[in-house]
């Protein structure tokens, strides 16, 4: 009996899956922390006996060498792939042996150029198919990480692929990579934590519309803004990645701190964002450790800037360094764990205040020349906004800064649901300028002032 167990990245929106049959498996797009694979093939009793990529990740560090390596697995990557590792390279119809299953290569070119996808068969039937980032839950992933000049191309192999995964029995199980908020998926998904080819027949974007045109029109309007670091990753991927390190970073005194924060380095807070609000160390930058953690530090810091992390636990810290290994910052330049007012030495806290959307309401009433700072993305702004506000993608926020009126006096600092802009309102404050983070959702602002401008209405995340 053929059996597949996920294994969660909620923090970066993607699955990891062991395909086995109880004595032998198969890990497909494994993460980098890689021990979660080994602890999880001991539970079951099993042999990892190959190691598979669906493709050249474009969001993560794969730990699949690494894994392969440890266990002395086949790692299998497409040959068409330029690699600079020894692997089983493969191409479409080839056919691996696990145990007492087969795993059939289909080539689902969309994703990336060389994008595969794997289908398990028990016997001489099909049951489950990896489809990494090709079919995901009522969409496909995007098409245009790879570069402009060949976005097109690739959204028409995506849907063919598509079309093609579409010809296998209904009842093949559907095992995606991306697709629970990863910004690897080109539309917002259906919400499905599990799916079939039959059920994709149903409702997915790329087989239920019939015409390749109007699809490519579709997916392209879909496609939002993504992280900065994805530029990094591919490369990294293609080397290798080396086996990581989670023992503890170096502890960092009060006076190693400050000197970190005027060198200009990062110095992260990992407390709740309105814990940071009410005090936190002059120049930190406060990001609230949780699923967006990695993503927007990934996103925002100049790449291979020192990164010292602050938590008031050294689970905390752990936590956010296995966060960030799988974005291929190694390890942190050290941590300090401890109570806020403790880690400052004695040094005056600053604070900034926290208001709900309706107070933004009642305080632009009385003060319509109030200051907006919005730092959703550009889709989202088009869907509605706060007329009179000054619309700043958080990913620009730095470079941008001097579009920022200097006389205006206090900043208040809105996004969809608040992390975004608490990310932002550390930035702010670390510049220099005297904020207000707006936590709330922006939901409520349609219904808090009868002011906006608005369209679609969408909150795709925080």
């Amino acid at each position: 009996m053929i059996e597949v167990v996920t294994i969660e990245t909620p923090e970066l929106g993607d699955r990891s899956y062991i395909v086995h049959d109880g004595s032998e498996a198969l890990v497909v797009d494994p993460q980098r922390d890689i021990d979660r694979c080994t602890e999880a093939a001991e539970r079951l009793g099993v042999k990892i006996t190959a190691v598979a990529e669906s493709h050249i990740h474009n969001d993560y560090v794969s730990g699949g060498l690494a894994l392969a390596t440890m266990v002395g697995a086949r790692y299998v990557v497409a040959a068409a792939d330029e690699v600079g590792f020894e692997r089983v390279g493969v191409q479409d119809h080839d056919i691996l042996t696990v145990a007492s299953f087969t795993v059939e290569v289909l080539s689902t070119p969309g994703h990336t150029p060389n994008h595969c996808s794997y289908l398990i068969r028990e016997g001489d039937h099909p049951v489950a198919l990896c489809t990494g980032g090709s079919l995901l839950y009522g969409t496909v992933g995007r098409t245009d990480l790879i570069g402009a000049d060949v976005t097109e191309e690739l959204t028409r192999a995506q849907y063919r692929s598509a079309q093609r995964l579409a010809q296998l029995p209904g009842d093949v199980g559907v095992y995606p990579t991306h697709g629970f908020g990863s910004f690897c998926s080109s539309t917002s998904t259906s919400g499905s934590t599990t799916s079939t080819i039959g059920q994709e027949r149903q409702m997915n974007l790329a087989l239920t519309i019939d015409d390749e045109d109007t699809f490519v029109k579709t997916l392209l309007a879909g496609l939002t803004a993504y992280p900065r670091y994805y530029v990094h990753m591919g490369a990294e991927n293609r080397r290798g990645a080396a086996p990581v390190d989670l023992s503890p970073p170096e502890p960092v005194d009060t006076d190693e701190l400050r000197r970190r924060i005027e060198a200009g380095e990062w110095v992260v807070d990992l407390r709740a964002r309105r814990a940071f609000a009410r005090g936190h160390i002059s120049g930190t930058i406060g990001i609230e450790l949780g699923d967006l953690f990695s993503t927007y530090l990934g996103w925002l810091i100049p790449w291979g800037t020192p990164v010292t992390l602050l938590g008031e636990t050294p689970d905390a810290v752990a936590k956010a360094q296995r966060d960030l290994v799988r974005i291929g910052i190694d390890r942190p330049a050290g941590s300090a764990v401890g109570a806020i007012d403790k880690l400052a030495g004695g040094s005056p806290l600053r604070s900034y205040p926290c208001i709900d959307f309706e107070t933004l309401v009642r305080e632009r009433s009385t003060h319509p020349d109030l200051l907006i700072v919005d730092v959703r993305r550009d889709d989202e702004r088009l869907d509605a906004h706060l007329p009179s506000s000054i619309h700043i993608p958080l990913q620009n926020l730095e470079e941008r800064m001097d579009e920022i009126p200097p006389d205006r006096g206090t900043l208040f600092v809105h996004c969809a649901a608040g992390f975004r802009a608490s990310l932002a309102a550390s930035l702010l404050d670390r510049a220099g300028y005297e904020v207000v983070l707006v936590d709330d959702d922006f939901a409520v602002a349609l219904t808090a002032g009868p002011e906006l401008r608005r369209g679609r209405v969408a909150n795709r995340e925080q």
